[in-house]
């Protein structure tokens, strides 16, 4: 759903980056709670993951593709204000890097495809695992059900957004309709891989998933007939130590998605661009600013073999967006440690 410079005037457009801004800035300061020593060194590795995902494409219907937004699976991996960083550090690297997603745009493509999503998958799961018996299998449930709703959300975003300064004469009740219809099919699939991630780490490391915390039931031990709380068992030393073990395994089938599997995804244009060709949107489509990028087009570029040149594209890619991603994170973590440092008051002053 990546928007192409020239859907979206440039007052619409303009007016979408300062919200996107002004998100950016609202999350740098809510991720600073988020980001402790669990969530801190894998905040870059899911922005990584959903770089790799998003490059395999799946097929939803005739001539259509679909690929995950990642919005539900950042925010309920690390947390939503994270996740809105983690979702936007990608984007980023996609439009300079690979000329996927327009530069102008950039602002509608945040707004759409990270603040949109997260706000209504996080609120959506926040609600479900209220509602449901707490355990892993209600996670995962409401992983699902809250990325396959954020999906047509965004659909609906994009629609909005058209109507206010879409650059062609198009039906909105035709727009919405085509890319709601769409967006729904691609939201099964986002919804699947989802959950299959999240209950994927919940069962190797429960207590790195934000959107799990706190949902454990206590342990009850029969005492003189009466059922009283266990004791917490204490945390492995292993597990406090380091997340090393996850974040290697983590960052492999990163690089194996992207590097090989991407290969085999389905060459079909994504719900957007099918919506586009078929209704005329794109007929002011722009230019790339970025199309001589050596990485455009998620290849690259003197490199005739297109499976090797795919590959490499895909490896540079998510080793790029980890350096970076780990980078804004570990700056806001250590923001987040100086600032408590000075907030503390030495004895005695």
């Amino acid at each position: 759903m990546h928007v192409p410079d020239g859907f979206i005037n440039a007052p619409v457009s303009a007016a979408a980056g300062v919200v996107a801004a002004g998100a950016i800035a609202v999350s740098l300061r809510g991720a600073r709670r988020e980001l402790d020593e669990r969530t801190a060194p894998l905040a870059g590795l899911v922005a990584a993951f959903i770089f790799a995902v998003q490059m395999l494409n799946f097929p939803v219907a005739a001539g259509t593709s679909g690929h995950l937004l990642g919005g539900a699976l950042a925010a309920i991996l690390v947390g939503p204000y994270t996740g809105v960083l983690c979702v936007s550090v990608v984007l980023l690297m996609q439009g300079i890097l690979f000329a996927d997603g327009g530069l102008t745009a950039l602002g509608v493509n945040i707004t759409d495809m990270a603040i949109v999503t997260i706000l209504v998958s996080y609120a959506l799961f926040r609600g479900l695992v209220k509602v449901l018996p707490q355990g892993r299998r209600s996670v995962t449930a409401a992983a699902f059900v809250s990325a396959l709703v954020s999906v047509p959300a965004a659909a609906l975003a994009f629609t909005f957004l058209y109507a206010l300064g879409g650059t062609t004469d198009v039906s909105i009740g035709k727009v919405a309709t085509a890319m709601i219809g769409v967006h729904v099919l691609i939201g099964i699939g986002e919804a699947a891989i989802t959950a299959l991630t999240v209950g994927a780490v919940i069962a190797v490391r429960p207590d790195l998933v934000y959107g799990a915390r706190g949902l454990r039931q206590p342990l009850k031990l029969r005492v003189d007939g009466e059922l009283v709380d266990a004791p917490a068992p204490a945390v492995p030393v292993a597990a406090r130590a380091s997340h090393r073990k996850v974040w290697i395994t983590g960052l492999v089938t990163s690089l194996v998605l992207a590097g090989f599997v991407s290969f085999y995804a389905s060459a079909s244009p994504d719900g957007l661009e099918k919506v586009a060709t078929d209704k005329g949107l794109d007929k002011k489509v722009e230019e790339h600013a970025a199309a001589d990028s050596p990485l455009a087009d998620y290849g690259v570029k003197d490199v005739s073999d297109a499976r090797i040149s795919g590959g490499l594209a895909g490896v540079i890619g998510v080793g790029v967006t980890v350096v970076a991603g780990t980078g804004v994170f570990w700056a806001v973590r250590r923001r987040r440690t100086a600032d408590a440092s000075a907030g503390s008051v030495p004895e005695g002053v």
